[in-house]
C-alpha cells in the first residue's frame, strides 16, 4: 500500500527478511535498547511488527504473565511472526493484530508501545498520536525510533510536535545506532 507521497510508504512484506537478520541483531540488540523500559508482567505494544525482529525478544522480557500485541497493517508480516511462534511458549503471549488503514484498533490498555522505524510511514500522524495517547496506561512510555536517512531533522521534529499536540511530553531518547530517537509520556 501507498499513500501516494513516497515518503510514507510501507515496507513491503518482500524484504522481510532483510528486517530481521544477525546484522541487525548485532547493531539493534533488542534487549539492550528495551531493557530500561519493559518489565515482566506488562503489556506492550510492537507498533508495525513487521517480521518481528523486536517481538519476540519483548515477549521474553514480559514474561510468562506479561503480553505483546505485534501490530502490523499487512498480514504478510504478521503471517512472518505467526510462522515463528508456532509452536513455542509466545504462541500465548504474543497477540497478532492487523491494523486498518487508518486505524490502530486495539482497545486494550498497554503500559509501553513501540514504534521503531514505523511513524514516518503512517500517513495522518495527529490521528495515530491521539490514538497511541488513548491507549497507552497513564504512567505508560513510547519508545519512537526513526531511521537517519528517510527522516531528516526537520521531519523528525515535526513528528514529535504532533505527538505533543495529541498530549505527550518528549524526554531525549536513549542512543541507537543511526537512529533518531524520543521518548513520549502522557502529560
Amino acid at each position: 500500500m501507498s499513500t501516494g507521497n513516497k515518503k510514507e510508504r510501507v515496507c513491503p512484506v518482500e524484504i522481510a527478511g532483510h528486517l530481521d537478520s544477525s546484522i541487525r541483531r548485532w547493531l539493534q540488540n533488542p534487549k539492550k535498547i528495551l531493557s530500561p523500559y519493559i518489565e515482566e508482567g506488562m503489556t506492550v505494544l510492537d507498533m508495525g511488527c513487521g517480521p518481528g525482529f523486536f517481538s519476540i525478544d519483548m515477549a521474553q522480557m514480559v514474561g510468562k504473565s506479561g503480553r505483546v500485541i505485534a501490530a502490523d497493517l499487512q498480514e504478510g508480516m504478521l503471517q512472518k511472526v505467526r510462522d515463528k511462534i508456532k509452536g513455542t511458549e509466545f504462541e500465548k503471549r504474543i497477540i497478532l493484530h492487523q491494523c486498518g488503514k487508518n486505524k490502530i484498533g486495539v482497545s486494550e490498555h498497554v503500559d509501553f508501545v513501540l514504534l521503531f522505524y514505523m511513524v514516518h510511514e503512517i500517513p495522518n500522524k495527529e490521528a495515530f498520536f491521539s490514538e497511541i495517547e488513548t491507549i497507552l496506561k497513564p504512567d505508560g512510555q513510547v519508545l519512537m525510533v526513526e531511521p537517519p536517512f528517510h527522516v531528516s531533522k526537520s521531519a523528525f521534529k515535526k513528528i514529535v510536535r504532533k505527538a505533543r499536540d495529541a498530549g505527550f511530553i518528549n524526554i531525549e531518547g536513549p542512543n541507537v545506532l543511526f537512529s533518531k530517537t524520543m521518548i513520549l509520556k502522557k502529560s
